[in-house]
Parts: structure tokens; C-alpha cells; sequence
């Protein structure tokens, strides 16, 4: 442990601050997911499922927590508290703390290939150019799926390059945790409060 901490701010439903009195922190519970995304959960919880994995690769994850937390870098990309939420701010070990591209997450979400650069990006489209595919999203959930599942391969494979980042302070930076943990927060930000 290096102890060094990092300042990190994520809102959460203010149901949580409960957890927090009984258990002493805040784990992400897979329920929560689905009750938000309803009928589009199961594509998003695809998706939640292949970062959990790739992100317990980088900083282990406890055995109870199925999702991690997303966390902004920065004050600033933080979304402010409204009615039924509240920021917490907090310090965690810079060691627990997973980086990611937030912008790159999108590829993810959209099952398409993520590019290392413009060059990369523009022989992938002759790719798929070649092989008649309009997009990558056609070989998970199209009239491809099923068929190319080296193609699929790829495009996961390409997935990990979210947690590629130059700097903590570029756009879309984030920085997820396993738990919040009540020694780890500085404050609770409520409505109305600025972050």
C-alpha cells in the first residue's frame, strides 16, 4: 500500500446512505442495476458483467460485490445531487482505484470495435466493408450473430483499450472502486449543496 489516497466523487441514491448505517459501506447490488435500465438491462448488464471482469483483472474485487462504482476524477464531472441522491466525496487508496475512458465505455455499450487510432479505425471499417457488415453491433445482435465468432473475439478483445489513458485529467476519465467504505468519505453532499 502506497497511502496515498485519490479524491473521488459519485452520486448515488440516497437509499444507500442506509447501507451505509448497517453495513459501514456501500457496495453496487445488480438489482439496482436492472430496476434502473428496466427492459434494456440485460444489454447493459452484458456489458457491466465483461468491465467486472476485466476490472477485478486490475484491482481485486471482495466476493460479495457484483458491479463496481463509478466514480468522476474530477469535481466537475461529477452530477450534482438531486432529489433522491447524494454525492459522496471521497479519499480511497490510490491502489483500489480502477481508471478508465468513459467516452471508450460507449464502444462497449454499443458491442462496436474500439480503435486504437484514426489508422486502426479505418482499416477496421474496410473490414467490415469487405466481409458485407455495416457495424460491429450486427455480429452480437444482428443478422451476423452467431456466425463470426472470431469477429466477436475482436471486438472484445478491443474493449480493454477503455482502460488505456493518458492522463487523469483528459475528458472522460473515471475511476471506479469496489465499495464505499465510511472511512473512505470526506462528505455527503446533499440537494442543494454544491459538490
Amino acid at each position: 500500500m502506497s497511502g496515498k489516497t485519490v479524491r473521488l466523487y459519485t452520486r448515488q441514491n440516497d437509499k444507500t446512505l442506509y447501507q451505509l448505517e448497517r453495513d459501514g459501506r456501500v457496495i453496487n447490488v445488480r438489482r439496482y442495476v436492472e430496476l434502473h435500465f428496466g427492459d434494456i438491462a440485460p444489454l447493459f448488464l452484458e456489458s457491466y458483467d465483461w468491465f467486472t471482469k476485466m476490472a477485478a483483472k486490475k484491482v481485486p474485487k471482495p466476493e460479495d460485490v457484483k458491479a463496481p462504482i463509478w466514480c468522476a476524477v474530477r469535481r466537475e464531472d461529477c452530477l450534482p445531487p438531486i432529489p433522491g441522491t447524494v454525492v459522496y466525496e471521497l479519499d480511497v487508496p490510490e491502489e483500489e482505484v480502477i481508471y478508465f475512458s468513459d467516452l471508450k465505455w460507449d464502444y462497449v455499450l454499443n458491442r462496436i470495435y474500439l480503435p486504437k487510432d484514426d489508422a486502426d479505425e479505418a482499416r477496421y471499417r474496410q473490414h467490415l466493408k469487405d466481409i458485407g457488415a455495416a457495424n460491429g453491433f450486427e455480429f452480437f445482435e444482428g443478422r451476423y450473430k452467431g456466425f463470426y465468432p472470431d469477429e466477436v473475439r475482436t471486438i472484445k478483445e478491443s474493449w480493454k483499450r477503455i482502460f488505456e489513458i493518458e492522463s487523469l485529467e483528459e475528458s472522460g476519465v473515471c475511476g471506479n472502486i469496489w465499495e464505499i467504505r465510511k472511512n473512505d468519505i470526506r462528505r455527503i453532499i446533499k440537494p442543494g449543496e454544491t459538490v
